[in-house]
């Protein structure tokens, strides 16, 4: 057979090819076992079933003894979310995430409202724990407030039904000490649909002026 009518789409890879290639799954499979290690098989975190208010706060908080020290400089706000459904518990809300492709459960926080996670019951999730970025703001501003930014989760929708006066309360406890300690301003508690457009989370039955009403007015 001439050179003009050989089939040259089955020529043999060149060492240089094959060595690239080679290189190249070698980084691919080792960045994907990365990934593996560093995504709980479960929602590992623990709960925190009362939250007392700011002076009831024990001086050795549990809200702060973490497997990784507090990151004081990361963590400029905070931004409050709903599930958008009723029922929710930590591991149904991690196999959710791992589902769109997160690493596990995205908000740094989850506040139960009896249906799934007890009534007011904060979980506080592996984000936290070990000081780690969220997946839980979407949009053009996700990547700042997903790096610097709590998020934190109200079990049910905001959409339909107003959530569990002990669901706000603890909430709030919750807010307050966070800003006490880390000295995040009360304009940098933000809800998701004032950052996120197109978003309605945590609801049009969240009640924003109470809320509001209850921040700390942190200075520097």
């Amino acid at each position: 057979m001439t050179e003009q009518g050989r089939d040259t789409s089955k020529a043999p890879i060149s060492r240089r090819t094959q060595i690239v290639l080679g290189s190249f799954f070698a980084a691919m499979t080792a960045v994907i076992l990365l990934l593996d290690l560093s995504t709980p098989s479960e929602a590992t975190g623990f709960p925190l079933t009362n939250l007392g208010n700011l002076q009831e706060r024990p001086a050795d908080d549990p809200l702060f003894k973490l497997e990784q020290s507090l990151d004081r400089d990361r963590w400029q706000g905070i931004v409050i979310h709903h599930l958008g459904e009723p029922f929710g518990t930590a591991e149904s809300v991690h196999r959710r995430h791992l589902g769109w492709g997160y690493q596990g459960l995205g908000y740094h926080f989850l506040l139960g409202n009896g249906n799934g996670l007890a009534d007011g019951e904060v979980h506080v999730g592996y984000r936290w724990n070990q000081q780690l970025p969220g997946a839980h703001v979407v949009g053009d501003s996700g990547g700042h407030h997903n790096a610097h930014s709590i998020g934190i989760c109200l079990v049910g929708n905001g959409q339909r039904r107003p959530f569990s006066d002990r669901q706000m309360r603890h909430l709030v406890r919750l807010v307050q000490r966070l800003q006490q300690e880390l000295r995040i301003p009360a304009e940098r508690v933000q809800l998701h649909a004032g950052i996120a457009p197109g978003q309605t989370s945590p609801g049009r039955y969240f009640p924003v002026a109470e809320f509001r009403e209850q921040l700390l007015n942190i200075t520097d």
